[in-house]
C-alpha cells in the first residue's frame, strides 16, 4: 500500500474506490488481490475511522447466524434484492477471511462476534494489511467533489477532487457510507452525487440511534449497564414490541443494542403519540420467585433501610432511583416494609415505566436508513444499473439493518462482490 500516487498524472486506474471505510477497504483489497491497479481515496487523514469506534470501539465483527436465508430476514424485508450478492460471501466467508489472516474472533450474546483482542484496531489492521499486501495505492485528504460523466455511453470517466486533480479510472466503486456519525467522514456526500447521476435517493434518516427519556432520575444513572434486561414498548397501554438484552444509561436517556434495535419502531410511534418503555431488570423470574427474593432478603437484612439491602440485587445507582420511585420512606427498615409496599416493589422491578420524549439525531446514530433504492443496483455484482462501471457498496445502499454485527457484514459482503466483478469486466 502507498501513501499517496506515485503515478503519472495520465494514470488510468482499473479501479477507483471512493471512501475508505470497511466496504471501501474490502472492495479495494478485493479489486487489488485480483490484480487490479487500485487507487482507494480517502477525505480523512486515515482510514476507518467510523470502523475504529464501532462496538464501543471493539467491533461487532458480524453475526455468527451461519443459514444465509435466516441472516438475511434481519435485513427488514430486503433479503431478496441480497440473497445473491451473500450467496456469494457471507458470515463463514468474512470469519474466514479474517481468520485466515491470524485474526481470531469470539462469539458474544445474540451470536455477535468480535475479535478476541476485544479492539476494532485488530480488525482494522487487518484490512490494511489486506490493501498493502495488494499494492493498493491510499490518498488520504483526498475529497472528492463529484463524476466526470459520459451520459451518451452511461460511464463514469473521472472524478474531480477538491484540489482541482480530476482521476481517470475504467472503474468506481462508491463507498461514501450514509450520514451517521459525521465527524468520522460520513457526511452524506454520496447521495448528492448519486441524485445527480438520476438516482433515486431517499433522505437518510437516523436509523440504530439512543432514545432520550423526559424523566429527571435518568441523569443519575448515566454510564450504568444494565446486561440483561426486558423492554416491552406500549402505546395507549397496547404492547409494540418486547426485547430482551444488554442497555446502557445516558444523561439524557438509553442506549445499547436493545435500545437501538427499538428505536426505528420507536421514531414511527411517536408520531402519533406518546411511547412508554417498560423495563424489567428481572426477566427471568416471575412475581411470585421475585416476591420470595424479597422477602428473603428484607428478612436476612432486617434492620437495615430497605434502600440500602436493594443494592444487594441491583446496582447501587439503580437502587437509589428505585426506592425513590417506590415512594417508600428511604430511611424504612426492612422489617417494617408493608406487605402492600413490597408487593408493589416487585411490581416496580418487573415494569420501570420510561418515558420516550424522542430520539438523538442523525450525527448519534449508529447507522442510518434511506439510501440509493435498491432497484436501482445489480445485487449479483453491486453495479449501478444506470452506470454499469459504477459500483455502489456499503451504507450507500437503502437497507434497514439490527445492531448485532449485521451492518459490517453488509459492508463486507458488498465491498467483496464489488471489489470480484470490478476486476472481471472490462469496458
Amino acid at each position: 500500500m502507498k501513501n499517496g500516487s506515485k503515478q503519472g498524472v495520465n494514470t488510468v486506474w482499473d479501479v477507483v474506490v471512493i471512501g475508505g471505510g470497511p466496504a471501501g477497504m474490502m472492495s479495494a483489497g478485493r479489486a487489488a488481490e485480483l490484480g487490479a491497479n487500485v487507487l482507494l481515496l480517502e477525505k480523512n487523514d486515515s482510514l476507518g475511522k467510523k470502523l475504529l469506534i464501532t462496538g464501543g470501539g471493539r467491533c461487532n465483527v458480524t453475526n455468527a447466524q451461519f443459514d444465509t436465508r435466516k441472516l438475511l430476514t434481519k435485513f427488514k424485508g430486503n433479503d431478496q434484492f441480497l440473497f445473491s450478492a451473500f450467496s456469494q460471501w457471507s458470515v463463514q466467508e468474512t470469519l474466514d477471511f479474517f481468520h485466515s489472516r491470524n485474526m481470531p474472533t469470539k462469539i458474544e450474546n445474540e451470536l455477535r462476534v468480535f475479535p478476541e483482542s476485544n479492539t476494532a484496531q485488530s480488525v482494522w489492521d487487518t484490512l490494511v494489511d489486506y490493501l498493502k499486501k495488494g499494492n493498493v495505492t491510499v490518498r488520504s485528504n483526498a475529497s472528492v467533489v463529484d463524476f466526470v460523466t459520459d451520459t451518451k455511453t452511461k460511464k463514469i470517466l473521472a472524478v474531480n477532487l477538491k484540489n482541482g486533480e480530476e482521476i481517470v479510472a475504467k472503474k468506481f466503486i462508491l463507498a461514501t457510507g450514509g450520514k451517521s456519525r459525521p465527524e468520522t467522514g460520513s457526511t452524506g456526500d454520496g447521495f448528492i452525487w448519486l441524485k445527480k447521476l438520476g438516482h433515486t435517493v431517499s433522505e437518510p434518516v437516523a436509523s440504530l440511534v439512543p432514545i432520550t427519556l423526559s424523566d429527571k432520575w435518568v441523569k443519575n444513572l448515566s454510564g450504568v449497564t444494565l446486561p440483561e434486561v426486558k423492554l416491552t414498548l406500549l402505546q395507549n397501554g397496547v404492547k409494540q414490541d418486547v426485547q430482551k438484552g444488554k442497555i446502557l444509561f445516558t444523561h439524557v436517556g438509553v442506549s445499547g443494542p436493545t435500545i437501538l434495535n427499538m428505536s426505528s419502531d420507536i421514531a414511527e410511534l411517536l408520531k402519533y403519540g406518546e411511547v412508554l418503555i417498560s423495563l424489567d431488570l428481572f426477566p427471568a423470574e416471575d412475581y411470585g420467585k421475585l416476591n420470595t427474593k424479597l422477602q428473603e432478603l428484607f428478612k436476612a437484612h432486617s434492620n437495615k433501610k430497605f434502600k440500602n439491602v436493594l443494592g444487594e440485587i441491583v446496582p447501587g445507582a439503580v437502587a437509589n432511583v428505585v426506592a425513590e420511585l417506590s415512594k417508600i420512606n428511604v430511611d424504612t427498615q426492612c422489617n417494617s416494609v408493608t406487605r402492600e409496599e413490597r408487593l408493589a416493589l416487585v411490581q416496580l422491578l418487573k415494569a420501570i415505566p420510561l418515558h420516550v420524549s424522542g430520539l438523538l439525531g442523525v450525527d448519534k446514530a449508529i447507522v442510518t436508513s434511506g439510501g440509493v433504492a435498491l432497484s436501482e443496483v445489480d445485487f449479483k455484482t453491486m453495479q449501478s444499473r444506470l452506470y454499469p462501471n459504477l459500483y455502489l457498496v456499503g451504507d450507500i445502499l437503502d437497507i434497514d439493518r439490527p445492531s448485532g454485527g449485521y451492518s459490517l457484514q453488509l459492508c463486507w459482503t458488498t465491498g467483496f462482490v464489488a471489489g470480484t466483478d470490478s476486476f472481471n469486466k472490462s469496458f
